[in-house]
């Protein structure tokens, strides 16, 4: 059986289709960008097989393991056929090991041009991590105290030819107490640096790629340590502009959400903003009077991104002050800068 190397498989082989045949449970928490569950155990048959292994011996877990899969032959061959019709594919299990070699062999019978993964879904991660520290594209901030507006303005800058990765975006999250809200359920750690991956692999190498300014963490999400590094040394654009703008941004974006999440994001902030704030941001949103209730969230967010800011290394730092609050706008001020 031949082998492919992860870094292979992304660099040239962008016509095989990747096959996963790890169970559903391994698959959901992480998964290489465009690969096809193609599981050869359920999660619950994994887990039987993977004790007869270590409970009594490796021939018992092989023997079943071939129960299991007998029966799955022709569906797994049927499903592969519908993955890929040109009959390309590289399989990928968990190291590299028997599953994807079983599979591997299936589909080499049934006539179809088949690579095994070379060290399976733990060598790509390895390659993931390494490919993520390499300085491929050169990187640039976009920053600004919260109400900037900087999702709608890094978006502007992707309508205007710049190239963008929305960290928020990918991982679910807009990044403070209100941020899951209106927000799909976020990914795993894992999860997120494969789609990190998979955007900036997009990218042609050696183009600049504009970012927003986060925290290591962006909800439940940690960024992987190799990348924050390049993120916080990179050159930072921060948007300057009036609080009344701000305000209108905060209300813009937010003011749609049931009161009572909003509500609860608030309460979230209790310690910070203190009792008498809380509660005049709950009788603000009670009185439909979101503007009061954006510039008393203003209270605690300005403080903080003030000591996020005095922590992080000195660097290139250019501040805008913007002429308009229109994000298109923003977006070309920002690039005649450049």
């Amino acid at each position: 059986m031949q082998t492919l190397t992860a870094e292979t498989y992304f660099a040239g082989e962008p016509d095989r289709v990747l096959l996963d045949v790890r169970s559903p449970g391994e698959y959901a928490e992480g998964h290489a960008p465009g690969a096809v569950s193609l599981p050869l155990f359920s999660d619950a048959e994994r887990a039987e097989v993977g004790t007869l292994y270590k409970q009594e011996n490796p021939d018992a877990a092989l023997l079943r393991g071939l129960e299991i899969a007998g029966g799955k032959m022709r569906q797994l061959v049927e499903r592969a056929r519908v993955a890929a019709p040109e009959g390309r594919v590289a399989v990928q299990c968990w190291r590299g090991g028997q599953r994807s070699a079983s599979v591997a062999w299936l589909l080499e019978r049934a006539g179809m041009d088949v690579r095994q993964l070379e060290g399976g879904y733990k060598a790509y991660r390895a390659y993931v991590r390494r490919w993520l520290g390499e300085a491929h594209h050169p990187l640039r901030v976009l920053s600004g105290p919260t109400g900037s507006g900087k999702t709608h303005v890094l978006h502007a800058l992707a309508a205007e030819g710049a190239r963008i990765v929305d960290l928020e975006g990918l991982a679910n999250h807009k990044g403070s107490s209100f941020g899951a809200l209106g927000e799909a359920a976020q990914p795993t750690t894992e999860a997120f640096e494969n789609l990190l991956f998979e955007a900036l692999r997009g990218i042609p190498v050696g183009e600049t790629v504009w970012v927003e300014d986060e925290s290591r963490m962006i909800g439940t999400v940690c960024q992987p340590d190799v990348f924050y590094d390049r993120l916080v040394s990179a050159p930072v654009t921060e948007l300057v502009q009036p609080e009344e703008w701000r305000v209108n941004n905060l209300v813009r974006d937010y003011a749609g959400y049931p009161p009572d999440a909003l509500a609860a994001a608030f309460t979230r902030l209790r310690k910070k903003l203190g009792g008498q704030r809380l509660q005049d941001a709950l009788a603000a949103l009670e009185g439909g009077d979101f503007e009061t209730a954006a510039r008393i969230a203003l209270v605690y967010y300005d403080k903080a991104y003030a000591h996020y800011a005095a922590r992080k290394p000195v660097g290139k730092h250019t501040r805008i002050t913007l002429s308009d609050p229109d994000p298109r706008a923003t977006a070309r001020q920002i690039l005649s800068h450049q």
